[in-house]
Order: structure tokens, then sequence, then C-alpha cells
């Protein structure tokens, strides 16, 4: 099945605001409701999206490394956001720290968000991965 002029035409543009929702969902699921889970949701509808108007393989060069190398890194980051916690001998894999950066409003930053980014990392790559399959030509 070929996409219309209109959608092949329109996915590019498109592409940007899933892309833009999904990494503010990713940031105000650090502290509200969503996170790296529903951020990486609407992130890889996003990427589904432009390979159903544009093909897999525009899609993938959008994402620069195939969907396997985002679920790796992904689950690098998380893991590896409990690791600051071994600073502290009586503190849990999971206890995570917390920076309060002042850029005009306080900011909290912390190991948290690491692990949401892995999350949607890892949510983002086996979702396109499993749809890259359904839509990859043949």
């Amino acid at each position: 099945m070929d996409a219309t002029v209109i959608l092949r035409v329109s996915a590019p543009l498109l592409l940007w605001v899933p892309m833009a929702l999904s990494l503010y969902l990713l940031l105000r699921g650090h502290n509200d409701p969503g996170g790296g889970f529903v951020g990486g949701l609407v992130g890889a509808a996003g990427l589904v999206f432009h390979a159903i108007a544009r093909g897999h393989a525009a899609a993938l060069r959008v994402m620069r490394l195939p969907p396997a190398s985002w679920c790796g890194l992904g689950l690098l980051l998380a893991a590896a956001s409990g690791l600051l916690a071994w600073l502290d001998p009586q503190a849990g894999y999971l206890t995570h720290r917390w920076w309060f950066a002042d850029v005009g409003v306080t900011l909290p930053i912390g190991t948290a968000l690491l692990f949401d980014i892995g999350v949607y990392l890892v949510v983002v790559g086996t979702i396109t991965a499993m749809s890259f399959a359904l839509v990859a030509e043949d």
C-alpha cells in the first residue's frame, strides 16, 4: 500500500510534534504523572507514523541507530542510575540522589530522571523494533 502524497509530505513535519510531546511527558513525569513509559509510547508512535508514511528506511535514518541499540542504551542507563547509591553504604541500590539546580527557578534533577530516560529509550526501541518488523518492505 502506497501512502498518499499528503501523508508523505506531512510526515516529516508531523514527526516532531509527538517527539516534543514525548519529551514533555518524560520531563513532566519526573515530578507528576507521565514519565519514561508514557513518553516512550508517544515518541514511538511518532516514529511508527513516519515509517508508515515514508518507509522503514526513512524512519531508521531518523533514529540514527537500530532500535535494538536504543533498547541496550536504555537498559544500561536505567541500571547505571542506581550506581550512585553505592556511595552511601546504608542506601539501597535504587536510592535516588537529588540536585536542585537554580536556573532562575529551582529545578529538581536526580537519578530518577536517568532511570526514566532509560525506560524511555527501552520503550522507544522495543515498540519501533516490533512495528518496523511489520512495516518493513520486502
